[in-house]
Formats: structure tokens, sequence, C-alpha cells
């Protein structure tokens, strides 16, 4: 049995090009698959700033067609947005038959980013939790299929990464001040990832 501290192995570099390479393999083959069958596959990648949500979307989506495999990244909502029934502003982002999309954060922000810096009501908090997972029951039974992550991250590597970030002038535009903003409040962050 492995001990706590263990760290797993390394892998060789050519090991790793060899198992990557059949993962991108078979990626292709789900992407053919759920374009043959006509699939709707939406792909929720939550977490932390810095906690890994773009690379990831970007490794997955390397190999794949366009055509098939979008993603979505949608900016601060617009004041017309904010007027509107919440959900309403991803409805025209889900996808269509034989089509993938991945979202880098989604409707979860009103849980997550929306509650903990005030971009919302106590009211709005409450009542996003009282109907999303009846929004996603609708998702699934139009026959979407629904893949959710949570990318998480510890303290101590968000705050390297951040500074990675803040000295490297070709990352910095991946730091906004909300992100620092955020990041000092951790603790209440790890409260509504929770609740």
């Amino acid at each position: 049995m492995a001990k706590k501290d263990d760290k797993p192995k390394k892998m060789k570099r050519k090991d790793y090009e060899a198992e990557l390479a059949k993962m991108e393999v078979e990626l292709v083959k789900l992407q053919g698959w759920i374009k043959q069958k006509g699939l709707k596959v939406a792909v929720i990648f939550e977490g932390r700033d810095s906690a890994g949500k773009g690379g990831v979307i970007k490794r997955i989506t390397y190999r794949l067609s366009p055509r098939v495999a979008r993603v979505v990244a949608l900016p601060t909502p617009t004041e017309k947005e904010k007027s509107q029934w919440y959900f309403q502003r991803y409805i025209p982002h889900l996808p269509s038959a034989g089509e993938m999309v991945l979202f880098d954060r989604s409707w979860y922000n009103r849980a997550g980013v929306e509650r903990v810096m005030g971009f919302c009501t106590d009211e709005q908090y409450t009542e996003f939790m009282a109907t999303v997972n009846g929004f996603e029951l609708a998702l699934v039974r139009s026959g979407m299929t629904l893949i959710k992550y949570w990318m998480h991250i510890r303290d101590e590597t968000q705050e390297q990464r951040f500074e990675q970030r803040l000295d490297d002038p070709r990352r910095r535009w991946k730091l906004s001040p909300m992100d620092l903003e955020a990041r000092s409040r951790w603790v209440d962050y790890s409260k509504a990832r929770d609740a």
C-alpha cells in the first residue's frame, strides 16, 4: 500500500508521448461517434482560478475538429443578460446533435464567483440553488449528455501560478484584478464550493 507522502513515479517522456498519442486517437474516435450518432455532449469545467481548466480544454480540443467540438468561455454578463432568466445566456451555446461543447466555466458561476464576490443577491443565489438541478435534468431528458468536472488546486500552487503569471508578460493577460481579489477570499470560495 502506498504511503500518503509517496509521489507517483514520473513517466519517461517517450512513454508519455506514446500514451498521449493513444488517448488522442481515442478522442478523435469519440468525436466521430458523437457526430455519427447525433449525440449532444456538454462538458463543464469548473474550479478556482489557475486550476488548469483552460489548459485541459486546450489539450482535449487540440486534435478535434472545431466543427464538432466547440469551446465556450463567456465574458461577464451584459446589462441585458443580467435582466434575463439566469440560464438564458447559456442556452444558445448548448450542443446540437453531433456536437460536443466544452464550457470553460458555466452557470455554476452563480454559486461561486458571483456569490463570493457579491455579484448576485442572496435571493438570486437561493433561486439558483433551487433550480439548477431541474435545469440540468431538463437538459439530460432532452437527450444531452452532461459531464461536469471540478478542477482542484492547492492554495500554495495557486499562489505560485499567480506569481508566474505576474512575472511572465506572455501570460499576464490570464490574471485580472478580480483574480487577485478572489485569491484573498480562498476560504469563502471553499465554503461556496462545499455548499
